[in-house]
């Protein structure tokens, strides 16, 4: 999640004001997002009364929405030949939702605003990646993406950390959660004040669906070994609010429960950009497979764990093993897929992992109603150790 800075060989070039607000635009949202985020689960539970399946039915819908929605959402931008427009649709979704969470009495209305929130999410993404790439000079490019990549994590730190503070203050969660909406306002103003948008040029635009079932025949064994490989890997991975339940339950204050998901974001940022320089030095599926072993090793951790320090110090795996794994296994979706369908082949790899996001957080659930957490880590750990074993008979051949 941290990139390179610019490089030195253009500095004649500066990065564009645009890059500038819409890298603000996503710590603000992030902001919001995670303050909500990092006590969404317990509040869910302890106020609400929710048992651990319907988190995980919530957050597994939820997420597999974003992954669904963001298939689609770059293809219609450059359909209607607008960014901005979609931006404001899918911030302005998210910044909608964050009333509701802290108006919410009932499970029905928070899992109402975790789907708009997400579905917002999902419909930002690709136009606000796409507008980058607009605005960017070429050779600045990754620079610019890693500027606005960079302050996202920021937001995604100091989310859980006012959360925290907040607690310590008010000591009520639904009073604490209104604080979400303050940032998510400021980036929906950003975007109307601070993002100009390029003209286009040419008035047809004419839909280009991002999945061309026609053409699956076009992709060779090794990408489907990647899509196979990275969806049972996705069924290891559940939705991070089961951490936060696991802190509750190991004892760690309603007030410190976003703590960890300070942690994990932490150690995602700093091994995310060295992960992705080995890649370009040594096997990428070499790398893969150390994320495996770091999530099999964060949930057997996280299984066994009987005090705050070891409850941690599987957090601090699990985001070790997202910065060894996520942009990893993007780039060897990138490698094995045909030049001239990369767009479609994302679009695969989303749906399939969407699918089983989805899948993995009410099984998670499931398993933790009935037979405790220690069973949900464990799984996790079985099915992480399943996807290395795969992983490795495909590298040996």
């Amino acid at each position: 999640m941290v990139s390179p800075p610019a490089k030195t060989a253009h500095p004649s070039l500066s990065i564009p004001r645009t890059v500038w607000a819409l890298g603000f635009v996503s710590l603000f949202m992030d902001v919001s997002s995670e303050l909500v985020h990092s006590l969404l689960p317990v509040f869910l539970v302890t106020t609400l009364g929710a048992s651990a399946l319907t988190v995980g039915v919530i957050e597994g819908i939820a997420e597999a929405t974003a992954m669904l929605v963001k298939v689609f959402s770059g293809a219609i931008s450059d359909f209607i030949g607008r960014r901005k427009v979609l931006l404001l649709i899918g911030y302005g979704l998210a910044a909608l939702s964050k009333p509701l969470f802290p108006l919410a009495h009932s499970v029905e209305l928070v899992f109402s605003a975790r789907f708009l929130d997400r579905i917002g999410k999902g419909i930002r993404g690709a136009p606000r990646d796409a507008l980058i790439a607009d605005v960017s000079p070429p050779e600045i490019r990754g620079a610019c993406f890693g500027l606005r990549q960079s302050m996202d994590t920021v937001g995604a730190i100091l989310g859980p950390l006012l959360a925290v503070v907040l607690m310590l203050w008010l000591g009520q969660i639904q009073l604490v959660l209104w604080f979400a909406v303050i940032p998510a306002v400021i980036a929906v103003a950003l975007i109307v004040g601070g993002i100009t948008e390029p003209v286009q040029v040419g008035d047809e635009h004419r839909f280009r669906s991002p999945i061309h079932w026609s053409v699956l025949r076009s992709f060779s064994s090794g990408y489907w070994w990647v899509v196979i490989i990275g969806g049972l890997f996705t069924l290891a991975r559940f939705s991070e609010a089961f951490l936060i339940l696991k802190a509750q339950r190991a004892g760690l204050s309603i007030t410190w429960v976003p703590m960890v998901m300070v942690v994990m974001s932490l150690f995602y940022a700093l091994s995310a950009y060295p992960a992705g320089w080995l890649s370009d030095q040594i096997s990428r599926t070499t790398l893969l497979c150390v994320g495996m072993g770091l999530l099999i090793l964060a949930d057997l951790v996280l299984a066994y764990s009987n005090s705050v320090m070891t409850m941690m110090l599987g957090v601090a795996l699990w985001g070790l093993h997202m910065g060894f794994s996520e942009g990893i296994l993007a780039t060897l979706i990138a490698d094995t897929a045909p030049a001239h369908l990369k767009g479609t082949a994302f679009g695969l790899f989303n749906l399939v992992s969407g699918a089983c996001l989805l899948i993995a957080s009410v099984l998670a659930g499931w398993l933790w109603q009935a037979s405790g957490s220690q069973s949900t880590f464990t799984a996790g750990a079985v099915l992480a150790a399943a996807s290395l074993l795969l992983l490795l008979i495909r590298k040996r051949r």
